[in-house]
């Protein structure tokens, strides 16, 4: 966390794991609050944009994977970190097959992870029972 602090302080940004910047402008407040607030938003940052750039590359991917293995289900929406999907009820276990194989991979090849990515995927009539 300190680290972030400092990084944040010399450069007014830091860095996701993928080397995507975001900016954080109100490190050079004036406001004590205000940079306190940035400091723990420079902390926070990389860790919530690197798992909002996880899941955009999978999302990115899906259409083809789905593709690929001849599947008609198709991807709906994205809600925080889920993936929403529609699926014929004999494509439902293909299609989560295929989408935690694709969620649990999508750092690479850029980024090798040392923690691995564990999704856990549910078939359900609407997303309320999918919960």
């Amino acid at each position: 966390m300190e680290e972030m602090r400092a990084q944040v302080r010399e450069r007014a940004y830091v860095t996701t794991i993928f080397g995507r910047k975001i900016n954080i402008p109100d490190i050079h407040a004036k406001s004590v609050h205000q940079k306190q607030f940035a400091e723990r938003a420079a902390i926070n940052a990389p860790i919530q944009g690197s798992a909002a750039d996880i899941i955009r590359r999978a999302m990115a991917r899906m259409p083809a994977a789905l593709r690929a293995e001849g599947l008609a289900s198709r991807m709906l929406l994205q809600v925080h970190d889920e993936l929403v999907f529609e699926a014929r009820e004999d494509e439902a276990q293909a299609t989560m097959a295929v989408a935690r194989r694709i969620m649990e991979n999508a750092a690479e090849p850029a980024v090798a992870l040392t923690v691995p990515l564990v999704v856990d995927a549910r078939a359900a009539p609407n997303w309320d029972e999918a919960h």
